[in-house]
């Protein structure tokens, strides 16, 4: 059997979180830290001994194995803090593992911080000789490149301007541009499909299969949008909470992952002595949330959402001038990216609800980017909010990566990107 390009094994990776409570350490600091640190170990050891500062150990990664053959394209999935960029790191050889080791047989080319190394005073001319060499790149190797970078990029008439006049988006497609040049044996890839507008990144995605199917090259890609990892790679890694739960053919893993992390999602769980207390104070509360698509099957960037509220008045009395409102927020920025309240809906909930019952809100097609998304929801009566749930489901939106028309979130908080949306009551 052919020797793998890549071998993982056994590898780990710990952290240490220090835990420090307040701040008072008394006798003027330990004298202004003893003159300022020459005992500023012995105040440590101080502080830990009377219990004011503890030591937890987090392990990022534990016990990862897998093996890569030259040419293969991995996928590597898992929800966010699952271990993925910690992983991509040890193999970019950016940070040591705590344990095991790993093998690589090739020059190994990484784009995981796409931009990194770019100086705004200098030029895209500059920057792209500067960047190249930060990356690896020889400097004739860059000059021969010079041109498909600059026409990948499409900043032609801006070559000699310094890049801090230009725009967010020229900025990123000049960096991907260079790191996508590269000829290394090893590519490693980190969220490439968020580089850039929608055109950008189907031009993306085609640079990605050309490396793959023209020159062979040997990928680790990982990303959140589902579709673009199924038509890219073969096979796929998941990780959750850092160690490997599936390796396999890719259609099989997506449709696992995707089964096991249901359209509808709870993110802060709403203990039953916390609705308890609601209902003893007889307040209007929500009581379970739930979101899907709309005739089913995976989040799309083009799917119509129907989210579902079960909620109780905390007594048998109907709530009198009910209004709910919702805010989506992109996980990754904590932008919010749509808002829908009852009280500017075209179908809203009316003078009254029932004491208990389900308010559903049935939206037109979201056009979100693929990504993680969190919601946010309230509860209010008579012009007082009673119920908060602050990031109380996740879902994932997924991209089809064939029509790829879809519109992206606004850059700024409730710009012009809106939605239809209904409310009522069932």
């Amino acid at each position: 059997m052919e020797t793998p390009i890549i071998e993982v094994k056994n590898i780990g990776k710990r952290y240490t979180i220090d835990h420090e409570r307040g701040r008072y350490i008394a006798l003027r600091d330990v004298f202004a830290s003893i003159i300022r640190r020459p005992f500023a170990f012995m105040k440590t050891r101080a502080k830990r001994a009377v219990g004011l500062e503890k030591k937890e150990e987090f392990w990022a990664l534990r016990d990862v194995n897998f093996s890569v053959q030259k040419g293969e394209v991995i996928g590597i999935i898992g929800r966010n803090g699952a271990g993925k960029s910690t992983l991509l790191k040890i193999l970019s050889q950016i940070t040591p593992p705590t344990e095991g080791e790993i093998t690589l047989r090739g020059r190994v080319g990484s784009l995981l911080e796409v931009g990194t190394g770019f100086h705004p005073e200098l030029t895209g001319r500059e920057n792209i000789f500067l960047n190249g060499a930060i990356l690896g790149m020889k400097r004739s190797e860059i000059a021969r490149k010079f041109d498909d970078i600059v026409d990948f990029a499409g900043v032609g008439k801006f070559i000699d301007t310094p890049v801090k006049r230009y725009s967010s988006g020229m900025y990123v497609r000049l960096a991907f541009s260079v790191a996508a040049h590269m000829e290394p044996d090893i590519l490693i890839v980190d969220e490439v499909l968020a580089v850039g507008d929608a055109e950008f990144q189907k031009k993306c995605l085609g640079k990605m299969q050309e490396v793959t199917r023209k020159e062979g090259r040997t990928i680790l890609f990982v990303s959140h949008n589902m579709a673009a990892v199924d038509m890219l790679c073969k096979k796929t890694v998941w990780l959750e909470h850092g160690t490997v739960k599936r390796i396999g053919e890719t259609k099989e893993i997506v449709e696992a992952y995707l089964s096991d992390r249901p359209s509808a999602e709870m993110v802060t769980t709403r203990r039953s002595d916390q609705i308890a207390t609601k209902k003893e104070k007889g307040v209007p509360h929500f009581t379970d949330i739930s979101v899907a698509p709309v005739g089913g099957g995976p989040i799309k960037s083009d799917s119509q959402l129907e989210i579902k509220l079960g909620y109780s008045s905390g007594s048998d009395k109907s709530i009198a001038e009910p209004q709910v409102s919702i805010i989506i927020f992109n996980e990754a920025s904590q932008q919010r990216v749509l808002y829908m309240n009852s009280g500017i809906s075209n179908k809203n909930l009316g003078d009254s609800l029932p004491a208990q019952g389900t308010i559903t809100c049935q939206t037109g097609n979201i056009d979100l980017k693929a990504g993680s998304y969190t919601i946010n929801v309230w509860l209010t009566s008579n012009n007082t909010n009673h119920d908060t749930i602050d990031d109380a489901f996740r879902f994932e939106v997924t991209t089809d990566m064939e029509k790829f028309d879809y519109k992206l979130p606004p850059t700024k908080d409730f710009t012009d990107h809106l939605i239809p949306y209904a409310f009522k009551n069932e």
